[in-house]
């Protein structure tokens, strides 16, 4: 197969930056366009982005000199790509209106935003896991009346670290989950130098984050059944999500009973064995072991492991039995890499290898 022509909405953005730097040479993929705002239309991405670049490395030179497109420009921006990566910060109805758009324009959405997640017929892919609920993209098509355009949602970042456990150990029925997650600013978009409040401080409270994390792994762990996807009604997830002063890498505490219980030895064999289509296809930004277990009693680690295979993978340790659960462990997962743009390129990948990109 030729190169896929794709754009990146929202491309100025933390998540947006992050596009521009996976897409890099990529074997698949080739940027046509980067949208922003209309403030920034007419601007070449350097010009745009200014000193608001927050990647380690500098801006490539293929998005340098790019002129940016409005991202309400559905028209225009269709007639350059067949894929779009959406990355926006806009209200919810606005992003549904116009990522919609663009799939009745016959253009693949990958969508970063949680717009559509509860969407029946839109699969919120964890490409390791629940590729089988692609099969609702012909429902989708249907409903919207087109050929080959359709969206595909990414999950929440905070939920990386302990859905892909559950989803491992599914013939094992999890029943009770009760988490607690401790997520990095960069989830917010913000770096420590335009969030200095969060220096040596935790914030108890972020916005919407616990009902994502208690009812997105539901749809995950859901089945496809007349063409739409209904989440799972076995499992019961209590969250409490709070902010730390880390630059990236969410971590969460997990505790979890199940309907048939794994030896400790089982719990470690699935997740250690599990695999999917990413691995399967060893597809570009696929890690090659997707769930690592540390043995360690201090690991994982946000600044030793974060960036393990190049922060695609997913890490757990802790695992112990537990006095009012089955079993208690710790996960961690980068998420603006896993759990945000690098999650949305693995996905697009996963189309790609598919077929569903043809």
């Amino acid at each position: 197969m030729k190169k896929v022509n794709v754009g990146i909405l929202g491309a100025t953005g933390m998540v947006g930056q992050r596009f521009v730097t996976l897409l890099k040479d990529h074997p698949f993929f080739e940027v046509k366009v980067l949208c922003a705002s209309y403030r920034n239309v007419g601007k070449t991405y350097e010009e745009a982005v200014g000193s608001k670049w927050a990647m380690e490395e500098d801006i490539p030179e293929y998005a340098r000199k790019m002129v940016l497109m409005d991202v309400l420009d559905v028209e225009n921006v269709s007639k350059e790509v067949d894929l779009v990566f959406s990355a926006v910060k806009m209200e919810k109805d606005e992003i549904k209106a116009f990522e919609e758009a663009y799939a009745r324009h016959e253009v693949v959405v990958v969508s970063n935003n949680s717009a559509f997640r509860w969407g029946e017929d839109v699969p919120m892919l964890l490409p390791e896991c629940n590729v089988d609920h692609l099969k609702a993209i012909e429902h989708q098509k249907k409903r919207l009346g087109t050929k080959k355009g359709f969206i595909v949602v990414k999950p929440n970042c905070s939920i990386q670290s302990y859905t892909p456990v559950l989803y491992a150990l599914k013939e094992y029925e999890p029943t009770t989950c009760v988490i607690s997650t401790y997520q990095a600013i960069s989830g917010a978009g913000r770096t420590f130098e335009t969030w200095p409040e969060m220096v040596e401080n935790i914030i108890p409270y972020i916005g919407g984050e616990e009902e994502k994390s208690e009812k997105e792994p539901l749809k995950i762990m859901g089945e496809v059944k007349d063409g739409v996807i209904v989440p799972s009604d076995s499992l019961k997830i209590s969250c409490s999500c709070v902010r730390v002063p880390v630059l990236n890498g969410h971590t969460a505490t997990v505790r979890v009973s199940f309907k048939k219980k794994p030896t400790k030895e089982e719990f470690i064999k699935k997740i250690t064995e599990f695999k999917g289509v990413p691995q399967e296809k060893d597809l570009p930004h696929a890690p090659k072991q997707f769930i690592h277990y540390f043995t360690e009693s201090d690991r994982p680690q946000v600044k030793l492991d974060v960036d393990l295979e190049g922060g695609m993978a997913i890490m757990i340790g802790r695992l112990e039995e537990d006095n009012l659960y089955d079993y208690k462990f710790i996960g961690l997962s980068h998420n603006t890499l896993r759990g945000a743009a690098g999650g949305g390129v693995l996905s697009a990948e996963t189309l790609y290898a598919l077929g569903y990109l043809e």
